[in-house]
């Protein structure tokens, strides 16, 4: 039977050009996770979109004079053009503007709201003199109280990657006009996370097929749970759905940004024959929910997200969180605001879309971070890429039409020799599928370009060039043999270089897709 797959992808602020942090970090490796399980024959909903809401949006608004949905609709399009350049094969990419979106976080709010899960109260929050507003946790920055960081923001500190309240930083400062903020009363919303810590402590602890890095981060935090405000003073965002806060009051973007994947499930389902169709993912319990995102999104996937999911019922909650840690430049973290490492776009104009797929896709920073240089891409792509798996097609594939009339050689008695590589074909596929599986996406890349290495060992020592001239038969043997190796790997690449493998997967007699497998020619 075939397995029901979504794939939600972290929502990127449609703020400024995406890096390569970004890309590696995961759109790339969902996409990659996603393609194979279509190619095995799963039933795969891979959805995200642009985050349009919070205080980015209105920090660049701010910068560049102009509306914040001027701003979304300037960077909005050049990400769309990041995924149809590279691939990224997104079942629907979306925004938080839409009114579907705006309506199934209102819903939600109120279905928190009305099972007591949310409840009104005043806090202390920073407030500018010199602008004459409150301000949003983004807009103060300060020493994290953490790791001494000394650029850390109201809501999280990007050194060490711990989520902060704008009360919590050191020596904090405007970041609108660079004065000393005030702590001021105002009135939100709060969502009570600690009733949920016993419930999501029995959730995570069982996990055994987490990132260590994550399940230990995500045990960590309920060891102090507060309750968490999801309202904010700011007037771009979503509306609160009740009347009770006074004007200038928004719902707080990390709380609408999560919602974001069961919106646009619903939007992708409005746009089928069936607009219920979303709830195969999201309501059945044979469901599996894969959430890519970046280091600093652990803690809104693994905590907080899901006791949303628990106190609105009825939901599945994440299957998997395999976020990624970060890849830095020269030690540096890739930052949009900072300028560190260049766009996706500059890369995509350099490379071509496989040879930048592959390159990020040997390096995934998924258990540490990953230092990169322009220096070490060009490597990957042609001491790797090139000169094991371009050349060992080209070689086979011009001998075999040179000597046999453009066609693939028929094969005569096989040798223990060529019997052996033509094990590595399933043996290949069965590696790669078992590492894809289990969210070990370098792994698998790796595995499918060892076994290209192998058949080039293989051709080595066979030397078919020589044989050919000899004993055809022989020659057109071992080439058969190669080719057929080269066709398993093709389809155990395919997830990672869709453009330049192009696989077509067949359908075995009962209608069902063979898994993994490869017709022989």
């Amino acid at each position: 039977m075939s397995r029901r797959i979504l794939v939600a992808v972290a929502w990127p602020y449609a703020s400024g050009s995406l890096h390569l942090g970004h890309l590696g970090g995961a759109y790339l490796p969902a996409d990659i996770f996603a393609r194979y399980h279509r190619i095995a024959g799963n039933d795969v909903l891979m959805v995200s979109g642009s985050d349009a809401n919070g205080t980015p949006i209105t920090v660049k608004a701010d910068e560049m004079g102009i509306t914040p949905r001027e701003v979304v609709d300037k960077y909005h399009p050049e990400i769309l053009g990041y995924w149809e350049t590279l691939g990224i094969s997104f079942d629907l990419f979306t925004t938080t503007m839409t009114e579907n979106h705006h309506s199934v976080t209102q819903q939600f709010f109120l279905r928190l709201l009305e099972a007591g899960y949310l409840t009104k109260g005043s806090s202390e929050q920073f407030y500018d003199p010199d602008a004459n507003r409150f301000l949003p946790d983004r807009y103060v920055v300060g020493t994290c109280p953490h790791c001494g960081h000394a650029e850390a923001r109201g809501d999280q500190c990007e050194n060490c990657g711990r989520t902060l309240d704008a009360t919590d930083l050191i020596n904090p400062r405007s970041a609108l006009t660079g004065a000393t903020p005030e702590l001021r009363e105002t009135e939100h919303y709060f969502l009570q996370l600690p009733v949920f810590e016993e419930r999501l402590r029995e959730w995570i602890e069982p996990q055994t097929t987490w990132r260590k890095h994550v399940k230990n981060w995500a045990l960590g935090m309920l060891e102090d749970m507060p309750e968490r405000a999801i309202t904010r003073d700011i007037e771009w965002g979503v509306e609160v759905p009740v009347d009770d806060l006074g004007p200038g009051k928004r719902i707080y973007v990390w709380f609408d940004a999560v919602i974001g994947y069961l919106s646009a499930a619903i939007e992708w389902a409005s746009n089928t024959d069936d607009a219920a169709a979303w709830k195969a993912w999201w309501e059945d319990s044979r469901a599996e929910s894969y959430y890519f995102v970046g280091k600093d999104n652990i803690p809104f996937h693994t905590v907080i997200w899901p006791a949303m999911l628990m106190g609105h019922g009825e939901l599945n909650l994440p299957t998997n969180v395999p976020a990624n840690q970060y890849i830095t430049f020269k030690g540096e973290k890739a930052s949009k605001s900072k300028g560190v490492g260049n766009s996706i776009g500059w890369y995509a104009e350099r490379l071509q879309p496989d040879a930048l797929r592959y390159a990020i896709a040997s390096i995934l920073p998924e258990q540490n971070d990953t230092d990169l240089s322009d220096d070490q891409l060009l490597r990957r792509v042609n001491e790797e890429l090139v000169a094991t798996w371009g050349n060992l097609v080209n070689r086979v594939l011009s001998m075999s039409a040179n000597n046999f009339d453009g066609a693939v050689p028929e094969p005569s008695e096989l040798a223990e020799v060529d019997q052996a590589i033509l094990d590595l074909g399933p043996a290949t596929l069965d590696s790669v599928s078992d590492h894809i599986e289990k969210v070990e996406l370098r792994a698998g890349l790796r595995s499918a370009m060892d076994a290209a290495g192998e058949v080039n060992v293989y051709l080595n020592a066979t030397e078919p060039w020589k044989v050919i001239k000899e004993d055809s038969v022989r020659g057109g043997t071992i080439l058969w043999t190669a080719i057929q190796a080269i066709s398993a790997i093709r389809v155990a690449l395919t997830p990672y270089l869709p453009f330049s493998s192009e696989a077509s997967i067949p359908k075995s007699t009962n209608g069902q897709r063979r898994r993994w497998q490869v017709e022989r020619h």
